[in-house]
C-alpha cells in the first residue's frame, strides 16, 4: 500500500495540455489554476475535461507549480495518473510480500544500471537466483480489459529486448504491470495501438520471460494492489 504522504485536495480537471500540464479549479474556489501532470502517455482512455480529480500540494522553494495531478474519477472508480507512483507502489508492496511469486528475496535494489545506457527498475536477489523486475503503468481500459500501452512506445519495446537478453543469460526476468484503476477485469497488449510491442511481448513470453499483472485500488487516501489479472493472450 502506497500512502500519500500529506491528504490530497480536490479539484476539478479543466484539460490537459502541453503533456505535463493541466488546469485545475480547487473545490471553493473561482479561478483556474495550472498543476503538473507527471504522465508522459498518451492518457487515453481517461477523461480529462471537467471532471472531479485530486491533486497533491509541495510548496518547496523553487518549485513553479504547487499541485500535482494524482488522480481523476470516470464516473465509476478513481484512476491513478501519476506515473511517478508506480514504482513506489511496485516496491512497497513487493517489500509486503502481497505479490506472491516475488516473495523470498533477501534484497531489493532499485533502478539497477545493466548497461551502458539503461537501467532497470528493481533486481530482486534470491538465494539461488536473481530476478530482474521491470514495472509499467496502465491506465487505458476498453471493454472491461486493460492494455498497454497506450501509445507507441520505442522505449518499451527496447526494455522487453533487454528483459530477453538477461533471460538467455540464465536470470529471472520479470515485466510487471500495474493497473490504476478498478474497472477491469483482464489485461491484453494493446496490438492496435502498437503492434511491434505486442509482438516482441509475445516473443517474450514464449522465450521464458515472465508478465505479471496486478491491479490496484486508487482512493484518495492510498494506492492498494488487490489482486492479480489474468492476461489475455493474442
Amino acid at each position: 500500500m502506497m500512502r500519500f504522504d500529506e491528504p490530497l485536495i480536490p479539484c476539478t480537471l479543466l484539460k490537459r495540455y502541453k503533456r505535463f500540464m493541466c488546469d485545475i479549479i480547487l473545490d471553493h474556489h473561482i479561478s483556474p489554476v495550472i498543476a503538473h501532470c507527471p504522465n508522459s502517455g498518451s492518457m487515453k482512455g481517461i477523461p480529462l475535461t471537467n471532471v472531479p480529480a485530486m491533486v497533491s500540494f509541495n510548496d518547496a522553494p523553487g518549485r513553479k507549480l504547487k499541485y500535482t495531478l494524482e488522480m481523476v474519477h470516470n464516473g465509476n472508480c478513481w484512476i491513478g495518473t501519476n506515473t511517478w507512483n508506480t514504482n513506489t507502489i511496485a516496491q512497497q508492496s513487493i517489500e509486503a510480500g502481497v505479490i506472491a511469486e516475488l516473495k523470498g528475496f533477501d534484497t531489493l535494489r532499485r533502478e539497477v544500471k545493466i548497461s551502458d545506457k539503461s537501467r532497470i527498475d528493481f533486481v530482486l536477489d534470491y538465494p539461488d537466483h536473481t530476478c530482474f523486475v521491470e514495472v509499467k503503468n496502465v491506465s487505458l481500459v476498453e471493454n472491461n480489459t486493460a492494455l498497454f500501452p497506450d501509445a507507441l512506445t520505442e522505449r518499451g519495446q527496447k526494455h522487453i529486448d533487454e528483459l530477453i537478453a538477461l533471460k538467455s543469460k540464465g536470470h529471472r526476468a520479470i515485466m510487471l504491470y500495474i493497473v490504476q484503476r478498478t474497472d477491469c477485469s483482464s489485461f491484453a497488449p494493446a496490438v492496435e495501438i502498437d503492434p511491434v510491442y505486442a509482438s516482441k511481448l509475445k516473443t517474450a513470453l514464449k522465450s521464458g520471460i515472465e508478465a505479471l499483472v496486478y491491479q490496484a485500488n486508487v482512493a484518495p487516501d492510498s494506492i492498494t494492489l488487490i489482486k492479480k489479472l489474468n492476461i489475455r493472450y493474442f
